[in-house]
């Protein structure tokens, strides 16, 4: 199979996420996208699968043109996608996921399990996946359930698989687990989509890599001769510093201190246990972990969206353990989820209307039971202009 896209463009409301894109991809090979947040990768992808439809521009497959109304349509044409965030039911088994729409029955129309469990058994064994079919989605580290997102595509024989930004959530064994597993789909001439804006990554598992920058492709460069700096450079418009001259710093009184604070999550297991740290004025402070052993649960304990069950956190020497996250923020502690889509923003919403949603209740925008709409987009616009949005 040859995939192309032909001059792709694709809109949103006050901004055009591609323009103009051309790319090719045959099977057999990985296709690397690399670009930073928001420079049109995922969109691209989406309107590949069906998701999204393009503005301008055309798909064609093996020199025809095809139309996509629906990830139904690119399925049925050989594309598979793994998104970033997993489309799993939790509380279902890996089979019963896998199967999911394209289920075999049995004499009365229920669902065949046993075949079920055969087909995932199938597929699993032949790309070396090791996937156990009655296992339950939400027991399953983050690696597996990826796995088990891969079977779902290639069940449904999937020529082209995209994968966006599939090793954000992935420990370092399993980024490596994964990366053989891309060798395994390419052996069996499947082609890749690998979408990241990690350079390293797109340098060793990469065939072609192509750089996307305010949604256009500012170039394909050769893994095998590209520099990371000459990436990074296409990726911004501008020489980049990968090195990074950290000086000593003389950090200043604590700011933040965290005492003996223990989180539970939503079925009542411990996730933070008797935690104690301190942050101070002028310094960064790292907390590193494996994804869903607590990160999460301690940011949420700390901006007052998650109650503790121990413990206390005082900002500049005054408990605010007890303080919802509207009085938080206004003492000063922001908030940048990790799950910007669901935590972060509204995306049925303006820029403008995202920009206050902390704010809409200060004087500056409100008046009374009235919204000052004209004060608010100023403020969008000088911010949209300062930070570059």
């Amino acid at each position: 199979m040859q995939l192309e896209l032909q001059g792709i463009t694709k809109r949103f409301p006050g901004v055009i996420a591609n323009d103009n894109v051309n790319l090719t991809l045959k099977t057999g090979e990985v296709l690397c996208l690399i670009g930073e947040n928001g420079a049109g990768k995922s969109t691209l992808m989406n309107v590949l699968y069906g998701m999204y439809k393009a503005d301008e521009g055309q798909i064609v497959l093996d020199g025809k043109p095809v139309v996509f109304t629906s990830p139904a349509d690119a399925i049925a044409a050989g594309i598979g996608m793994v998104h970033q965030h997993f489309m799993l039911v939790p509380v279902f088994t890996v089979a019963e996921n896998v199967v999911l729409g394209v289920e075999p029955t049995g004499r009365f129309g229920s669902l065949d399990i046993d075949k079920a469990r055969e087909m995932v058994r199938e597929v699993s064994d032949r790309y070396n996946l090791n996937l156990d079919p009655d296992a339950v989605i939400e027991d399953l580290p983050v690696g597996v359930q990826q796995r088990v997102e891969i079977v779902k595509v290639l069940l449904r024989d999937a020529k082209v698989v995209v994968f966006d930004e599939p090793t954000a959530v992935l420990t370092p064994k399993e980024i490596i687990e994964f990366f053989e597993i891309v060798k395994t789909l390419i052996a069996a001439n499947r082609g890749v989509v690998f979408i990241t804006h990690k350079l390293k990554e797109a340098l060793n598992v990469a065939d072609r890599i192509a750089v996307l920058r305010r949604g256009q492709v500012v170039g394909e460069v050769d893994p095998k001769t590209a520099t990371e700096s000459q990436i990074a450079e296409m990726m911004v418009g501008r020489p980049v510093q990968l090195i990074v001259d950290k000086k000593p710093h003389a950090p200043g009184e604590v700011v933040l201190e965290v005492k003996d604070l223990s989180v539970v999550d939503a079925d009542g297991r411990t996730m933070v246990d008797s935690v104690s740290f301190s942050v101070r004025a002028g310094e960064v402070v790292g907390i590193a972990g494996v994804q869903g052993n607590g990160q999460t649960e301690l940011v949420d304990a700390l901006t007052g969206l998650r109650d503790s069950t121990r413990g206390n956190v005082s900002l500049d020497g005054v408990d605010i353990t007890s303080d919802s996250p509207r009085e938080r923020h206004a003492k000063g502690i922001a908030h940048v989820p990790e799950d910007r889509q669901r935590q972060g923003l509204v995306g049925g919403l303006s820029v403008a209307e995202n920009l206050i949603l902390t704010r809409y209740h200060d004087e500056e925008f409100s008046h009374g039971i009235v919204m000052d709409w004209p004060a608010a987009h100023s403020v969008a616009e000088n911010l949209i202009a300062e930070y570059d949005i």
